[in-house]
């Protein structure tokens, strides 16, 4: 089953983002301020507390985060314990601000502007043991210019650098679960969910925000 294509949005254009994350540099070098957190910092919150919550997961495990903005998902990791984490990002305004934000905080985080939908430069990463994207997903999805070819793109190249046994948490603000499971079918499959808070409107149940956890 094929769902409708997003709208196209500026939100799904690489200028968009330069120019947001040159207003958050600026105001971080003013005033301190790190900036938005994508969707909400609950849903950063409640990721990283199912990650910490899974025993099998070791904080020396290979941590990707796909479109990693201002980087404050693996801040978070980092406080935690992690070691190995990579924040990537199409912007190099974005991780020209992650950057200054991680190393005022002492923290070892490595960041590298990387286009995900090169297939040559995403496989040039290595794997990953837990790869997570929370919004870039759906940036992706509003391009303006062929967005389905572009969602693909991503899905080949987050599959090539997810571990064998690895974790590949989503959160999205555009796509349903289903929808999620279904445009990704065939490169992986669902483990779990996240729950997410949900609401009820015209007798039916849904959620602001999908977060759902896929392996290989």
């Amino acid at each position: 089953m094929d769902f409708p294509e997003l709208a196209g949005s500026e939100l799904g254009t690489k200028e968009y983002w330069e120019q947001s994350y040159e207003r958050e540099i600026q105001n971080y070098n003013d005033h301190g301020d790190v900036g938005e957190i994508w969707f909400d910092e609950d849903s950063q919150i409640r990721v990283i507390n199912w990650i910490l919550k899974r025993d099998e997961i070791q904080a020396d495990y290979n941590v990707i985060d796909l479109g990693c903005g201002n980087g404050m998902f693996l801040i978070e990791l980092a406080r935690e314990g992690f070691k190995n984490l990579l924040g990537v990002d199409y912007s190099p305004k974005a991780i020209e601000l992650a950057a200054s934000i991680a190393k005022d905080q002492e923290l070892p985080i490595e960041y590298k502007v990387v286009d995900l939908l090169s297939e040559k430069s995403m496989t040039e990463l290595g794997t990953f043991n837990i790869v997570h994207d929370k919004g870039t997903y759906d940036a992706i999805s509003l391009n303006p210019d062929n967005p389905k070819e572009k969602r693909e793109k991503y899905i080949e190249n987050t599959r090539r650098i997810l571990s064998d046994e690895g974790y590949f948490i989503i959160t999205s603000c555009n796509w349903t679960e289903e929808e999620l499971i279904t445009s990704f079918q065939g490169k992986f499959e669902k483990f779990c969910t996240i729950p997410t808070p949900t609401f009820r409107f015209g007798g039916k149940e849904g959620s602001v925000v999908t977060s759902v956890v896929f392996k290989k």
